[in-house]
C-alpha cells in the first residue's frame, strides 16, 4: 500500500481550501437548484471532496487529461477553473464554460485538460482510454486520469478498455469513486465482487484500495499511480472508498439508507473535518482556518451573483459548435 503523503503545512492548507471551496460551491448549487435557477439533472459532490483534491494535486494541469461522469463540478474546481464560469454553466448562462449549453453534466475545457462531464454511465471510460492512447501515440508524457463510479464499474465497456489499456500499456489511472450506492443500490447487492480494486486482476492490472475520505492517503496513492504509469508499466486502478452525503441527484430522496448511517459518516469520517484536525496538530490556527472559510464563502457568493446576473444564450447559439457533414 502507498504511504500517506507527507504534506507540509502550506500544502495541507491548500488542500483544505480546495475541499472547502468544493463543499460550499456544491451547497450553493443545491440552493440554486431549489430556487429553480438550475434546470435538468444536478449531481452534487458533497462528501467526496478528498478524492479529486488529492488525485489532481499529483498531476500536471494542461499536460495530463482528466475525464469523469456527470458528478463533475468538483473535478473542475480542483483543476483551478474559475467558479464563476462553472456556476454560470450550471444556470445555463452564456458566460458558462460551455456557453450555457452543457449544464451540470456536460462541462468541458480543453484549455484545462478537462474532457467532461458525461451523462451516459461509463461512457467516459472509453473516452479516457482514448485520451491515454493519444498521450502514448504523441509521446507527450501525459497521463489520463479517468474517473467512474461503483455503478459504472459493472458496465461491459469498462472491461474492454481494461484489456486494451493493458495490451498497449497505456498511461491511464482508472479512479473508481466508490460512494457505496451507485444510483441507489448498495454495492454489496449489485456486484458479485465488491472489492473494486480487484476488478483488473484478470487483465493483470494492479489495483489499490484507498481511504477516499483522507486527502493525504489519496495524494499518496495518486503519486504512486502517476509514477507507475509514467514508468511505462501500463494502467492501474485506484478504488476510492468514499461517501456522498446527498442523494444520487437532486431528485433522489435517498430512502435506501438510514439517516443514522449518513450522520455517522459526517461525524466520524468527514474529509474536511479530518484534515482540519490534522492542520491544528501541525500548527495551523483556528484564525487561519476561519479566514479561509470566510474567503471561500465570499468566492461562492460572488459566483452565484455572477451567474444570476449573466445573460442567457442568444437564439443564434443553437447553431454554434454543431458538427455538420459536408456534401
Amino acid at each position: 500500500m502507498p504511504q500517506r503523503h507527507a504534506a507540509k503545512l502550506d500544502e495541507m492548507l491548500e488542500f483544505y481550501r480546495q475541499m472547502v471551496l468544493i463543499r460550499r460551491f456544491e451547497e450553493r448549487a443545491g440552493q440554486l437548484y431549489g430556487l429553480g435557477l438550475i434546470g435538468g439533472f444536478c449531481h452534487l459532490y458533497i462528501g467526496q471532496e478528498a478524492v479529486v483534491v488529492g488525485m489532481q494535486s499529483a498531476i500536471t494541469p494542461g499536460k495530463d487529461s482528466v475525464i469523469t461522469g456527470y458528478r463533475d463540478h468538483g473535478h473542475m474546481l480542483a483543476l483551478g477553473i474559475d467558479p464563476n464560469v462553472v456556476m454560470a454553466e450550471l444556470t445555463g448562462r452564456a458566460a458558462g464554460i460551455s456557453r450555457g449549453k452543457g449544464g451540470s453534466m456536460h462541462m468541458f475545457s480543453v484549455d484545462h485538460g478537462f474532457y467532461g462531464g458525461h451523462g451516459i454511465v461509463g461512457a467516459q471510460v472509453s473516452l479516457g482510454t482514448g485520451l491515454a492512447f493519444k498521450h502514448k501515440y504523441a509521446e507527450d508524457g501525459g497521463v489520463s486520469l479517468t474517473y467512474f463510479g461503483d455503478g459504472a464499474s459493472n458496465q461491459g465497456q469498462v472491461y474492454e478498455c481494461f484489456n486494451m489499456a493493458e495490451l498497449w500499456k497505456l498511461p491511464i489511472i482508472y479512479v473508481i469513486e466508490n460512494n457505496q450506492y451507485a444510483m441507489g443500490t448498495s454495492i454489496n447487492r449489485a456486484s458479485a465482487e465488491d472489492q473494486l480494486y480487484r476488478r483488473g486482476e484478470s487483465f493483470r492490472i494492479p489495483g489499490i484500495q484507498v481511504d477516499g475520505m483522507d486527502v493525504l492517503a489519496v495524494r499518496g496513492a495518486a503519486s504512486a499511480a502517476v509514477e507507475w504509469v509514467k514508468g511505462g508499466n501500463g494502467p492501474i486502478i485506484l478504488e476510492m472508498k468514499t461517501y456522498r452525503y446527498r442523494g444520487h441527484s437532486m431528485s433522489d430522496p435517498a430512502k435506501y439508507r438510514s439517516k443514522e448511517e449518513v450522520q455517522e459518516v459526517k461525524e466520524n469520517r468527514d474529509p474536511i473535518d479530518h484534515l482540519k484536525a490534522e492542520l491544528i496538530d501541525h500548527g495551523a490556527t483556528e484564525e487561519q482556518l476561519r479566514a479561509i472559510d470566510k474567503e471561500i464563502r465570499a468566492i461562492v457568493t460572488a459566483s452565484a451573483d455572477f451567474a444570476e446576473q449573466a445573460q442567457e444564450p442568444g437564439v443564434a447559439e443553437l447553431f454554434t459548435d454543431v458538427l455538420v457533414g459536408q456534401y
